[in-house]
């Protein structure tokens, strides 16, 4: 099922992107990786669908590199460029919502699906929680897209990254406690999506059969 996935987001490439990304992804020694790296994260940023994708991709490239030749180009080259989107952050989001909202979820697959030895790596824990927070200004709290996406990252990674740093998920917590509680302007959708991600983390990152069936039966009508 990953391997059809895969197949069908490279299919959205022209025949040698196509090409450079198949061949990437069992033969990566052969093929120009940072190139790669630029390509899917540039398609990641315009591309939700991708996005969503593109970890499991990193992450086949990454392991057949490392079985390949021991190395580890790819993944170095894809930190650089995380690295440097991560940096101009505020200028994409000032420019494109949307493009801001395509980055977290990329930032956030990667999380997801690169480790080091079954663990996050570490240099992605900070920048992470600073796009999370990010989303839990007061701002970004009256957008229904960045809400959405706040709630959705946290729903894939939380767990993990409260085993990384418990304070960091509890001040991030604190912000959208707060935010549901003070922020007079949030929509019924954004206090919505907003109560169920606390009441998830109380639960101990999952829902009840019964909150399930309200937020998404009758809190979806």
């Amino acid at each position: 099922m990953e391997d059809s996935a895969k197949e069908y987001v490279i299919q959205s490439f022209d025949k040698e992107i196509q090409y450079l990304l198949k061949t990437s992804l069992k033969e990566p020694s052969k093929v120009d990786l940072e190139r790669v790296s630029n390509i899917i994260v540039d398609q990641s940023l315009r591309d939700p669908n991708f996005s969503k994708e593109a970890g499991r991709i990193c992450h086949t490239i990454v392991q057949a590199e490392a079985k390949e030749a021991s190395a580890s180009v790819f993944r170095r080259h894809l930190l650089n460029r995380l690295q440097r989107e991560f940096m101009v952050r505020e200028e994409t989001r000032n420019r494109s919502v949307q493009e801001w909202v395509h980055f977290v979820t990329f930032l956030c697959q990667i999380f997801d699906c690169l480790k080091v030895n079954d663990v996050p790596m570490v240099a992605l824990v900070h920048p992470v929680y600073d796009c999370l927070f990010r989303l839990a200004q007061s701002d970004s709290l009256q957008n229904e897209e960045e809400v959405d996406c706040l709630v959705l990252q946290l729903h894939l990674i939380g767990r993990e990254l409260e085993a990384v740093s418990m304070q960091r998920m509890d001040d991030l917590f604190h912000h959208l406690r707060d935010g549901f509680l003070l922020h007079n302007g949030l929509g019924s959708v954004v206090r919505l999506f907003l109560l169920e991600i606390l009441e998830f983390r109380a639960g101990g990152w999952s829902l009840s059969d019964s909150a399930r069936q309200y937020y998404y039966s009758e809190g979806a009508d």
